[in-house]
């Protein structure tokens, strides 16, 4: 009896909260976003996730911006055109583009907006040029091919003026001091030819590609991080490079938390940073001489709530406007009154999510890699460079039940890296991979002569903390595997973002689940991360890769850029798609449907598959 009263209670308190949030709507001045993502950076050009993406969306501006939720639209931002071939200001057959910067912008801290911050911005993002960074969308576009090929980081150009055979050759062991003379020269001259792409006139920037490359406008638009522009003053008041050719190279690859800009922030956009509070909650307020008129509501919070019942109540109870609700548990806020739930099932996004195979994992001090041998106890290092044991893990995944039953059927299974919706995605060629248990026993006998199958594996797969969905995929891995064969042994363990992000860095985690989320919409900004030899994740799963995969994709993730033929370019990327699959590179999980959840008072709302997360300026109660 007591407990029949005790959830009568409960659900009478539910339904009194529900009644007093629509009574009156709270704090109307502020919105709350309740997630799950914590914070890497405030730094651009470091920013290479969402969660940081999200934040710095709120305080920085760039050159252009969408038109609302158009992914093909621009309109003006801090440059009051837009350049086309139409208005003159494309020109040299897609080399040159000419912005005309706006005047009278505020930066946050009084300082006044001038076309050097802007070239200073984007010259710093290439210089910057942080391991597994964004800097090679820049760096590709402004630096010149060597070989014939795109150059994805600054370094490359330094290491062939100087003729040595790495990067680190340059330098005195355990400094960032020249060699030598010539060396130094070598690193000047690189730099040069990275400041030839830019112009200044008057109040007018003209960024000059040696080469065409036909999605710059969308590297350069609002939602790229790394292409939000900095007061370069403040900047270089906080000890971030001054912008001289013969210093870039001591601040190139810095680590995270030793870069000076990484917890603070001097923006142009609708908010200031008020308070960042790691892990917990992060707090914008509005900037009232903002360029374009002051934002709606005077406070954007976004809280780290990584529960999702609480979650659920604040939204219930009015303190939060708007929550992450992982699809697995869509059912308990629809059809609520007052929560709306948009826009649901049946709209793809631009993101994949997949398991991703470290091919040579970060051995030392690893508890994720057991005993680091083939013992029972643990992996070898190298053990998902065995195509048989990747195999045998794309056989082994319950695809259709993790979509239905897990997704509730908002997704579809991917069969590449190449979405639903863009330019050389085909559904059947390749064909996905599906649970076949027979296959996977085959190749896990197959794999190491038969020594994998008798001894057994340990090791632990890694989600990040608070997406349900990826941790539901992981115990049923490790579920399928136990039931194959008793010996194999899969820990399951989750990480707050930034933990994880620097683990996934680091090489640390020997199999883990991540997502990716287009930074514009292009099928090579798929292409480049997940099958270069120096995309974000090709060049982070090991040298067995990156070995592999210059012979064998580089050229064809280069040769996608060098014709404007669309059949050509899909017939390219279907080329990779089935290399990819044939050496089983990822296990992909889904391509997810957007999900919104917000209270019915949130107006302002609309999609954008570029933008990282909410649009506070947007937004109004």
């Amino acid at each position: 009896m007591k407990k029949s009263l005790v959830i009568l209670m409960a659900v009478l308190l539910v339904g009194a909260f529900i009644g007093m949030a629509q009574s009156a709507v709270p704090h109307p001045n502020t919105i709350v976003d309740e997630t799950v993502g914590t914070i890497a950076t405030l730094d651009p050009a470091w920013c290479y996730d969402t969660s940081s993406g999200e934040a710095i969306w709120q305080v920085y501006d760039n050159l252009i911006q969408y038109d609302g939720p158009s992914i093909k639209k621009f309109l003006p931002m801090l440059s009051t055109n837009v350049p086309s071939v139409k208005d003159g200001t494309i020109l040299n057959n897609g080399k040159t583009y000419i912005f005309h910067i706006r005047q009278g912008v505020y930066f946050h801290n009084g300082d006044i907006l001038t076309p050097q911050d802007v070239v200073y911005s984007l010259e710093r993002v290439v210089i910057f040029d942080r391991a597994g960074g964004p800097q090679w969308m820049l760096s590709e576009a402004l630096l010149p091919e060597i070989n014939g090929n795109y150059v994805d980081d600054i370094t490359q150009w330094a290491v062939k003026l100087a003729g040595v055979k790495s990067f680190s050759d340059l330098f005195t062991k355990g400094t960032k001091t020249p060699k030598n003379a010539k060396y130094r020269q070598a690193l000047i001259d690189t730099f040069k030819l990275l400041s030839k792409a830019f112009e200044i006139k008057g109040n007018t920037v003209i960024i000059n590609l040696p080469h065409p490359y036909p999605p710059i406008l969308f590297i350069l638009a609002h939602g790229a991080s790394w292409a939000a522009i900095l007061d370069q003053k403040w900047a270089v008041a906080h000890g971030a490079w001054p912008g001289t050719a013969d210093t870039w190279w001591k601040y190139n690859n810095p680590t995270r938390e030793k870069d000076p800009l990484y917890d603070i922030t001097n923006g142009t956009g609708p908010f200031i940073l008020e308070r960042w509070t790691k892990a917990r909650e992060t707090v914008f307020k509005r900037f009232d001489k903002y360029w374009a008129g002051p934002a709606k509501i005077k406070y954007g919070i976004i809280k780290l709530v990584n529960e999702f019942t609480t979650r659920k109540l604040d939204l219930l109870r009015g303190r939060a406007d708007m929550i992450y609700v992982p699809i697995s548990l869509i059912k308990q806020v629809k059809g609520v009154k007052g929560v709306s739930v948009t826009p649901g099932k049946g709209f793809p996004t631009l993101s994949l999510n997949q398991f991703v195979f470290t091919w040579n994992v970060a051995a030392k001090g690893n508890p994720y890699i057991g005993s680091g041998k083939l013992d029972g106890n643990g992996i070898p290092p190298d053990f998902f460079s065995n195509l048989d044991v990747r195999k045998a893990f794309e056989y082994l995944f319950p695809y259709k039940i993790y979509i239905n039953q897990v997704l509730l059927g908002h997704g579809i299974t991917p069969n590449s890296a190449i979405p639903q919706g863009m330019l050389g995605y085909n559904p059947t060629v390749p064909p996905a991979y599906h649970q076949d248990l027979a296959k996977a026993k085959y190749y896990f006998k197959k794999a190491y002569n038969g020594e994998l199958w008798k001894k057994g594996f340990k090791f632990t797969v890694v989600y990040t903390t608070g997406v349900p969905a990826w941790q539901t995929a992981c115990e049923m891995l490790k579920a399928y595997a136990r039931k194959l064969n008793p010996k194999f042994r899969i820990n399951v363990a989750s990480e707050l973002w930034a933990t994880f992000l620097s683990d996934y860095e680091t090489g640390k985690l020997p199999m883990f689940t991540i997502g990716w989320l287009a930074d514009y919409p292009g099928p090579y900004d798929f292409a480049q991360p997940y099958y270069s030899s120096a995309g974000a994740y090709g060049a982070s799963i090991g040298a067995s890769y990156t070995k592999w995969a210059k012979v064998h994709m580089d050229p064809l993730v280069n040769a996608s850029m060098k014709t404007a033929v669309p059949q050509k370019r899909a017939a390219i990327f279907e080329k990779l798609n089935v290399l990819a699959h044939n050496e089983a590179l990822y296990l992909w999980l889904s391509q997810p449907f957007v999900v919104h959840v917000q209270r019915t008072w949130v107006k302002g709302w609309y999609y954008n598959a570029m933008r990282p997360g909410i649009d506070f300026y947007s937004l109004s109660k």
